[in-house]
């Protein structure tokens, strides 16, 4: 059984983790609210310009534009977003795992991966899985313009030919209690999981197609990326917060515990001492 001098010691540092984690769990809570915020807001812009530039898709499939092109498809890009920290939790394991699955049932070679996140690229850089490129180091909060060049960059793999779809893995932010893995397609526009290209429903363009995509193209890319991010932040700083307040919860239980046990082999020490004062009193008689 452990001395009370090795008990005090663990309460103390038990107080001590306990501390550590409830400001963690503040400091996510205070993320959490401006993530969501962003979330939130990024949510109505990014799906109405996804609808109307897949109702569009068929026209400009005709018009032979490259990022409506549905080919073949034989080699996939996936990118998937995971955090740079951790200590939230299962939210990177969940990532993970839901990408290594991915990857083992695929084709060899048919799909290969494009990281976001720090601890993505840490795991897969141990497993022999082929990786297009890896972006660490995020943005604290979803940035258009790390949103703008991770666009750019899916975009000339596309385009390119060197994969014939892209599609992004990451976390839908719920609430605060709830998210869940999603993935979407991401190129070609208007492309739906089974890679089907959407029909031409008659849509006439004014003044021109050309100058219509050039301008929402760009536009309909980055803000589908600035939200995904947005997702995946908010997603990260609710499963912090999550963790550490289980955390501190767990620490404070411990501590309980522990004060008593203290409490009760302080009592059997001092009962202990009264009986040999009682005892050596009885024996001097």
């Amino acid at each position: 059984m452990a001395s009370l001098k090795d008990l005090r010691r663990r309460i103390r540092s038990t107080r001590s983790t306990q501390q550590i984690t409830k400001a963690m769990e503040m400091v996510a809570a205070a993320k959490l609210r401006r993530a969501q915020a962003r979330a939130i807001a990024a949510r109505p812009y990014s799906a109405k310009l996804t609808e109307m530039l897949t109702n569009l898709a068929g026209a400009a499939g005709d018009l032979e534009h490259p990022l409506f092109k549905a080919r073949e498809v034989k080699t996939t890009a996936l990118v998937l977003v995971t955090a740079d920290r951790g200590l939230c939790g299962a939210y990177n394991t969940n990532l993970m795992r839901a990408a290594e699955q991915r990857l083992r049932a695929a084709p060899a070679g048919s799909l290969q991966l494009v990281l976001v996140g720090k601890k993505g690229r840490e795991y897969f850089k141990r497993r022999k899985f082929p990786v297009l490129a890896s972006h660490a180091d995020l943005p604290a909060e979803a940035s258009v313009e790390f949103a703008r060049a991770l666009t750019q960059e899916l975009i000339e793999l596309f385009t390119s030919g060197r994969v014939d779809r892209v599609e992004m893995m990451g976390t839908r932010y719920i609430s605060a209690l709830h998210r869940k893995i999603v993935t979407d397609v991401f190129l070609p526009v208007g492309g739906s999981a089974a890679g089907e290209s959407p029909k031409d429903r008659g849509t006439m363009f004014e003044p021109d197609a050309a100058s219509i995509f050039a301008e929402l193209l760009p536009r309909y890319a980055t803000a589908r990326m600035f939200a995904g991010m947005a997702d995946a932040l908010a997603s990260e700083h609710s499963s912090r917060m999550v963790a550490m307040g289980a955390a501190r919860k767990n620490a404070g239980e411990l501590v309980d515990a522990l004060t008593l046990l203290r409490n009760r082999l302080r009592q059997a020490a001092i009962t202990r001492e009264i009986a040999e004062i009682v005892g050596g009193a009885e024996a001097l008689k």
